[in-house]
């Protein structure tokens, strides 16, 4: 989880006896569920983006940092202390790429740099087996040739990498492939094994 980099170890534990999602260590850091878009605290057991204020840290109080996950609040079970459930999305577009942080903008810059690229594109995260697959699919401005379509994508996949840090595949469409609503828009395939 991200909070934990911010905050250091101990916000929570997921106990081996039971398994079901981490507690908060409450005695040292108060948990809130939020609505994402108003920031009203909800009540325990709906859904929202936690917000975490540190209670025992001295020298960098954090207070009420919005950690942008996506989860509820659950009485606990091994202990009296309330846990989170598994963190079901996030509220902003950041997607965890193999452990790399990544915004669509940051993918976008690539292909969109590419004068032979439009900037209607389709970002499709999947996880197949146990690790995660992006696959950018983005529009050509004009017809292209079957090498310079090769060529394109090979740039952007480079460039990608480069700005990024993360491999991508890159493929290259005919102009009005993606349906404009669908422009901009992440799509995740989530396979993941259900717990």
């Amino acid at each position: 989880m991200d909070f934990q980099k911010l905050m250091g170890p101990g916000v929570g534990q997921e106990f081996a006896a039971t398994r079901d999602g981490p507690t908060i260590w409450e005695d040292h850091f108060l948990p809130e569920v939020i609505d994402p878009a108003s920031g009203t605290v909800l009540p325990d057991g709906q859904l929202g983006e936690l917000v975490l204020t540190s209670l025992s840290k001295e020298a960098m109080p954090v207070i009420r940092y919005r950690t942008r996950d996506l989860t509820r609040l659950l009485p606990g079970t091994a202990s009296n202390m309330r846990r989170i459930e598994r963190i079901r999305a996030r509220s902003d577009d950041m997607l965890i790429i193999r452990g790399v942080k990544v915004f669509p903008t940051q993918i976008e810059e690539a292909p969109t740099a590419d004068p032979l690229l439009a900037p209607n594109y389709l970002i499709e995260v999947d996880r197949p087996d146990r690790l995660d697959t992006v696959r950018v699919k983005v529009e050509a401005r004009t017809p292209l040739l079957t090498e310079e379509r090769v060529r394109a994508e090979r740039r952007a996949e480079q460039a990608i990498k480069a700005r990024v840090g993360v491999t991508t595949t890159v493929e290259v469409m005919a102009r009005g492939a993606i349906a404009s609503s669908q422009g901009k828009v992440v799509r995740a395939i989530d396979r993941r094994r259900k717990e």
